[in-house]
C-alpha cells in the first residue's frame, strides 16, 4: 500500500534506507520529499550520487550498470531516477523489477515521478512497494486546504488563526507553489520566530503587500500551460501601470530559454548548463512536449514584433498582442491567435 504522508515522514526519520523509493504525484511535494530523502541519505552516509534523466532515448540497461558499479570510496550510493511521465514503459518496468527483486547492498533508488493517477500503477509499481515504498503526494482537496496552508505555516514557524488560514487559502486559489511562495514570503516579513499568532486582517495586509503580480509569475505560469492564470496575471500587471517593454524584455528571454532547450541534443545537460533548478527544469521539459521547436520560433518572432509595438515602431495594440502570445504559449492548440 502506498504510504500516505505522515506514514513518509516517520519512515524518512529512521536510521536506514529502503532498497528503493517511488515519489510520486504533485510536483511541488514530490520535490520537496525528494530533497529531503537526499539530506537523510547524506547523514546516513550515502556520499555518492548519480543521476540518471529518463528521456525518449533513455537506455535502461543503465540502471543496471549504475546499481551494480563499484563504488569509488566504498561508500553508500544513492541513484536518483527522474521519471517524469511516471510512464517506464516495458523496458523501464523490467529493468525497475530486477532491481527490486535483487537490490544491491548499499545502493538506494530514488525514482520520482510528477505526472501520476492510479492509471499508472501496475506490477512494476507493486513489486516496488514490496520491496521499497511507494509514496504519493496529492494536493489538498477543497476542504483541506486551509488546514494544509495551516500546516505549512507551522512548518515556517508561523502561526494563525482558522480564518487567517482560510483567507490565504482563498488568496491562492488552490496554486501549491503559489501557495508556498506566499508562505515563504509572510515568513520573510514576520522575521525570525514569527512573532504573535497571525489574525485576518494582519494576513490580508501581509499578503497585500507581498502579493504583487509579476513578470516571473507570468512567464512560469505560461509555460506550464496555465493559461487561465497567465492572463490573469498580465491583466494584473497591466492595471498596475507595469511597462510593457520591461516585461517583454523578460519573455523574450524565457522564449531564448525554451528554444535552447528545444535545440539541445540533451535537455538534462542543457538544463544544467542554463543552472535550471528542478521544478524550473522539469516546468520546461512539460511546456516542450506541448510543441515543436518551430513554434517557440514562431512565439520569439511575436515578441519581437510586440516589442516594436510597445516602442511606437510598428501599427498595433501591443498589449492585445501579449495576451494572443500569452494564451500560445500556455496552450500552442491556440497559436492560431499569432495568424
Amino acid at each position: 500500500m502506498p504510504l500516505n504522508s505522515t506514514q513518509w515522514q516517520k519512515a524518512l526519520a529512521g536510521d536506514s534506507l529502503r532498497p528503493v523509493y517511488l515519489l510520486a504525484g504533485e510536483e511541488l511535494l514530490v520535490l520537496e520529499a525528494a530533497d529531503a530523502l537526499r539530506a537523510q541519505a547524506r547523514r546516513l552516509g550515502y556520499t555518492e550520487r548519480e543521476v540518471l534523466d529518463v528521456g525518449n532515448h533513455f537506455d535502461w540497461d543503465d540502471l543496471a550498470r549504475s546499481a551494480a558499479g563499484m563504488s569509488l570510496f566504498a561508500t553508500r550510493r544513492l541513484l536518483d531516477l527522474r521519471l517524469p511521465t511516471g510512464r517506464p514503459g516495458t523496458e523501464g518496468a523490467k529493468a525497475i523489477n530486477e532491481f527490486c527483486a535483487n537490490p544491491p547492498p548499499d545502493v538506494t533508488l530514488l525514482i520520482t515521478a510528477i505526472e501520476w493517477s492510479s492509471k499508472h500503477e501496475g506490477a512494476w509499481t507493486r513489486n516496488l512497494d514490496a520491496a521499497g515504498a511507494l509514496v504519493v503526494f496529492n494536493a489538498p482537496k477543497p476542504h483541506e486546504w486551509a488546514a494544509w496552508v495551516g500546516a505549512r505555516l507551522a512548518s515556517r514557524g508561523l502561526s494563525a488563526t482558522p480564518d487567517a488560514a482560510a483567507l490565504l487559502a482563498e488568496r491562492v486559489e488552490g496554486n501549491l507553489l503559489a501557495a508556498a511562495q506566499e508562505i515563504d514570503k509572510l515568513a520573510v516579513l514576520r522575521g525570525e520566530g514569527g512573532g504573535a499568532r497571525i489574525d485576518a486582517t494582519e494576513m490580508e495586509h501581509l499578503v497585500a503587500d507581498s502579493a504583487r503580480y509579476d513578470a516571473f509569475k507570468l512567464t512560469d505560469a505560461a509555460f506550464a500551460g496555465d493559461g487561465g492564470r497567465a492572463l490573469h496575471i498580465l491583466a494584473g500587471l497591466r492595471a498596475e501601470g507595469d511597462e510593457l517593454i520591461a516585461l517583454m524584455g523578460w519573455l523574450v528571454n524565457q522564449l531564448q530559454l525554451a528554444l535552447r532547450l528545444a535545440n539541445a541534443r540533451d535537455f538534462a545537460a542543457q538544463a544544467r548548463a542554463e543552472r535550471l533548478w528542478p521544478a524550473r527544469e522539469q516546468l520546461f521539459r512539460k511546456a516542450l512536449r506541448r510543441a515543436p521547436r518551430e513554434h517557440w520560433l514562431q512565439c520569439l518572432a511575436r515578441a519581437a514584433r510586440i516589442d516594436r509595438i510597445a516602442k511606437g515602431r510598428e501599427a498595433g495594440d501591443a498589449w492585445l498582442e501579449a495576451e494572443r502570445l500569452i494564451a500560445a504559449i500556455a496552450e500552442p492548440r491556440a497559436a492560431s491567435a499569432l495568424a
